[in-house]
């Protein structure tokens, strides 16, 4: 068998794991379709998936698998779009071309066996796609199940289902050969099985230090019990004790004196136990860790060859350039990164390098190029994969945004290069005005955003116009070990996975302010919103820090805030541990881990604690995160509440009152002050009348209604000085009215001692 064919082999192997897994998707999805033919979700699902089986298809150079599965994809995005709607003889039609699909990888296949039945698929789908009424067909059975039963039987050491493909490079036709690599196929539930006991044996053999400094104590202790029975013998006078007595006191001691030879001796082969030991465990857990990377390069096999023959479709020609081939990644990351790579390569083709003609007359040489650069960084994998194409054409780009009724003309005008580049990555944004086996859909760099944030990571885009286009992709380097920073929320370890955290600060209660009833810092010129992780986790809050108040800023895409913690624990390498699959998805929480002492720690989910934010907010139930040591200072200093739309006001009146002694807090409107007032303790409420969202009368009436705040004391402070404004701010329950225009510092200052007392009480 020739290089070629042993290439071949392996990417019709994977096309099979591929076809397998996006039939299931499609039968799963056509079957939900035939009781719900408008079901969104399914439409998706089954179009996607008919999607990227014509990528693969295409990359392992099946012709009849392209034609199918892009005459399916017509079909499905008809009905997506609402011009075709779903019978049960589209469904049949749509079955028998996910059989066929599989079909086709499944190897061995004789040539030409299926091209009738897919050639009469091809036109029945398109007639149905049309709504041309068609006859029944027979349908066509897949030779999955024939093909298996005819296959002689699987010896060992060969265990299905395969990690990944042989490289042609290390499959050798002679027998022999004692420098010949060999290569063993393993399960994946294998090796994760292997990498969870070297992990737990690793963590087992840090218990032995502290068996080992129990034990230097115990011989510490002997060597006092050996001390004082000899001060005790020379204590006693001469002649005190019989011989008998004598000789159990001689006795004694020589047992001491041997209890702490042997001791001793098993120290030293307890330490040498314990260094060798996990020595060994660590090269295992290293070695197992080991054999779930992969070079880079395996997930590039066919890739130059899927380029070369779409080139010469389109006309063009292209080279692929690839840099840090060797960059070792892991299985899971690598195979999942094969869809994503496969639609940025087949975009820069298709969308960025010119024909030969057009960049001969820039100035280019004829042929352009597709650069791939991959590497590590702060313990993720960095891909650059940049074209010197034409770039995006940013007016175009406007244009579209606009006739697609994405913006109107005046924003779309305004949009900037950044939010322009942003439409590129919605579903069913496309620049080609007509559809075809490459693009036109919008699927593929939404595809592409959707798989890599499936592997917890995000992708970004440059373009210069006229130079070339830009994807930068970062995701984890493994799934199965991740680097983060442990923090205690609740008496309780928590980790952090690395890839999202921005950086780590201490926060002073002054550095806090209040914006739109959350509570913000700032960092780096702009205002970041803080959550109490304690609040999130539904975890009783802990003693609050002497030296500040700890914070994660955390990023997940576009958004940035602050998470509040008890105490930072250190960064730590955490081997991954999927928690049961019977509990289903714990809310905020992505797996589990062993710390090195073997405590048990939760891996958080930050994408899904930003949901349970949202749901805070929503609710308006979102605690401040300095409650606990507000709490503390309020036994000590009354706290008061100053409610005022005017910066002026609320400034002079919270300046007036801090500097009488008591604890003051601002908001900026009605809406702003009902949510201080439910998220912490106050001892009076300042309120103006005037206000938007909600004002004063309302913000009032709320309070008095409210089983907790009706009897809060409440002072309204407002330019309307008429007896019937008066007389209306105390009807809603005002205890105490002042007028602006009569206001002056101890006005005010006599006012809050009449209602509250005195600040320190």
């Amino acid at each position: 068998m020739t290089p070629d064919q042993m290439r071949d082999a392996s990417l019709l192997e994977l096309f099979k794991l591929e076809a397998e897994a996006q039939t299931q998707v499609l039968n799963g999805g056509l079957l939900v379709l035939e009781r719900d033919p408008r079901h969104a979700g399914s439409l998706e699902a089954c179009m996607r998936a008919a999607h990227s089986l014509k990528g693969a298809a295409r990359i392992v150079g099946l012709d009849a698998g392209v034609k199918v599965a892009h005459v399916m994809e017509d079909c499905l995005v008809e009905a997506q779009e609402g011009r075709l709607l779903l019978s049960p003889e589209h469904i049949d039609a749509l079955l028998q071309g996910a059989d066929l699909l599989l079909g086709l990888g499944t190897p061995p296949a004789q040539p030409g066996v299926l091209d009738p039945a897919i050639d009469a698929l091809v036109a029945r789908l398109g007639a149905l796609a049309r709504g041309l009424p068609v006859p029944p067909a027979a349908p066509v059975k897949a030779p999955v199940a024939e093909t298996a039963s005819t296959e002689p039987p699987v010896r060992a050491p060969v265990i299905e289902p395969p990690v990944a493909p042989t490289p042609p490079r290390q499959e050798a036709s002679e027998p022999g050969g004692e420098g010949r690599a060999r290569i063993l196929r393993v399960s994946a539930e294998r090796l994760d099985h292997l990498l969870d006991i070297s992990s737990k044996s690793l963590v087992e053999f840090q218990r032995i230090k502290p068996l080992g400094d129990s034990l230097q104590r115990l011989k510490r202790l002997q060597a006092t019990a050996r001390r004082a029975l000899d001060v005790a013998r020379e204590a006693l006078p001469k002649g005190a004790v019989d011989a008998q007595a004598e000789a159990m006191l001689l006795e004694t001691r020589q047992a001491l004196g041997e209890c702490q030879q042997l001791l001793a001796q098993h120290m030293t082969d307890l330490d040498d136990f314990g260094w060798q030991g996990g020595q060994r465990a660590q090269s295992l857990y290293d070695a197992a860790l080991a054999s779930r990377m992969r070079p880079f390069a395996d997930v590039l096999a066919g890739q130059e060859r899927m380029l070369r023959d779409l080139s010469r479709a389109l006309g063009k020609q292209v080279r692929l350039v690839v840099e840090g081939e060797g960059t070792q990644v892991d299985r899971d990351v690598l195979e999942r990164l094969e869809a994503p790579l496969t639609h940025l390569l087949r975009n820069a083709l298709d969308h960025g390098i010119e024909t030969p003609e057009r960049r001969l007359a820039q100035g280019k040489p004829a042929e352009g190029q597709i650069l791939i650069r991959a590497r590590h960084h702060a313990g993720m994998l960095l891909l650059e994969l940049r074209d010197d194409g034409g770039g995006v054409d940013l007016e175009k780009l406007r244009r579209a945004v606009i006739e697609r009724g994405f913006a109107t003309e005046q924003t779309g005008e305004q949009l900037t290069e950044d939010e322009l580049l942003a439409f590129l990555f919605l579903p069913g944004f496309s620049m080609r005005d007509q559809v075809t086996e490459v693009s036109g859909r919008g699927v593929g760099l939404d595809a592409v955003q959707h798989m890599v944030r499936q592997l917890r990571g995000g992708v970004r885009m440059q373009q210069r116009q006229g130079e070339g286009s830009t994807f930068h992709l970062e995701v984890p380097l493994t799934l199965s070990v991740v680097r983060s920073l442990v923090v205690e929320v609740g008496g309780e370890a928590y980790a952090l996975p690395l890839a999202h955290i921005e950086r780590m600060t201490r926060l002073q209660a002054e550095d806090i302010v209040q914006l739109e009833g959350r509570q913000h810092f700032w960092s780096e010129g702009q205002h970041v919103g803080l959550i109490a992780a304690s609040q999130i986790l539904q975890r009783p809050e802990g003693k609050p820090s002497d030296n500040g108040i700890p914070v994660v800023l955390l990023r997940d895409r576009d958004s940035l805030f602050g998470l509040v913690v008890e105490r930072f624990i250190g960064e730590r390498t955490l081997v991954v541990m999927p928690l049961d699959a019977r509990l289903g998805k714990v809310q905020d929480v992505s797996a589990g881990a062993l710390l090195d002492d073997g405590t048990p720690v939760l891996i958080l989910d930050v994408e899904d604690m930003l949901h349970s934010v949202a749901k805070l907010l929503g609710s308006g139930r979102l605690e401040r995160v300095d409650r606990s040591a507000r709490q503390q200072a309020g036994s000590k200093r009354k706290r008061v509440l100053v409610v005022d739309d005017s910066l002026t006001v609320r400034e002079l009146e919270r300046k007036l009152l801090l500097s009488r002694g008591y604890d003051v807090a601002v908001a900026v409107d009605g809406m702003d002050g009902w949510n201080a007032l439910r998220a912490e303790h106050f001892d009076l409420l300042i309120t103006d009348i005037d206000m938007p969202r909600m004002d004063g009368i309302e913000l009032v009436t709320l309070v008095r209604r409210d089983s907790r705040l009706q009897s809060l004391p409440v002072m309204v402070v407002s330019y309307k000085d008429r007896e019937e404004d008066r007389r209306r701010g105390l009807d809603a329950g005002a205890d105490y009215y002042l007028a602006k225009a009569s206001f002056h510092d101890e006005a005010l200052l006599d006012a809050v001692v009449d209602l509250v007392g005195e600040p320190h009480e």
